[in-house]
């Protein structure tokens, strides 16, 4: 019987699942947010998503981030995921028991701490590629409109947020597609785009996960 083996290269790299998982949940919600769908009762739509494959799926690929080394990764998808989760939960079971005055209160304080959590992860993007620094300034972008759209109760800019929320999973999906791809080819077959900082460990020749890691 052969001894099972413990290094972290024989672990397939959960990248592609997290950023599927998280461009799914954020191009039906920003559906809505950007008014394509008026029917706002067919929203509860996103709720199993956000359990689901935005929530709980992110989570479990942030936890394999952890196993891998990738802190960055871990960091991003665990928080991205517990995000889905917080947001179906907040809109389950509070949204709709606050106080109709001031409940844009509490959404735009909610959206806040994401999108100060998203801009300091943009700048640790900065050192993985350049499809992975895509979605985290657009994501950024996303939730500093959404933000204010909320504090200052403009039906406007949450449709400008709803708009840039379709830009950024779009931006997922490709940098998904490109992981997936490239590792089911074993070459670079999607480009991820050069590192952003300094190129670390460019010489290898291997091809690059989403994040920059070598698959």
């Amino acid at each position: 019987m052969s001894t099972p083996t413990t290094e972290t290269g024989n672990i397939a790299d959960p990248g592609p699942l997290g950023l599927a998982a998280f461009a799914a949940t954020t191009f039906v919600l920003s559906t809505f947010n950007a008014d394509l769908i008026t029917d706002k009762s067919l929203v509860a739509v996103v709720l199993p998503l956000a359990l689901f494959y935005g929530g709980l799926a992110q989570l479990l690929a942030g936890m394999w981030e952890f196993r891998k080394g990738n802190t960055f990764g871990a960091t991003a998808f665990c928080s991205f995921g517990a995000f889905w989760l917080s947001y179906a939960a907040y809109a389950k079971f509070v949204a709709g028991d606050l106080p109709a005055s001031t409940a844009h209160q509490a959404s735009g304080l909610f959206l806040l701490v994401w999108a100060v959590f998203t801009v300091y992860m943009t700048v640790a993007a900065t050192r993985t590629t350049g499809a992975i620094l895509a979605v985290f300034v657009t994501l950024s972008a996303t939730f500093i409109v959404l933000c204010v759209a909320d504090f200052a109760q403009s039906p406007d800019t949450v449709k400008a947020g709803g708009w840039l929320g379709l830009v950024t999973a779009v931006c997922a999906w490709y940098a998904s597609f490109a992981g997936v791809t490239n590792s089911t080819y074993h070459r670079s077959v999607v480009p991820v785009f050069p590192k952003i900082g300094e190129h670390l460990g460019s010489r290898r020749t291997h091809h690059r996960g989403p994040f920059g890691a070598h698959a």
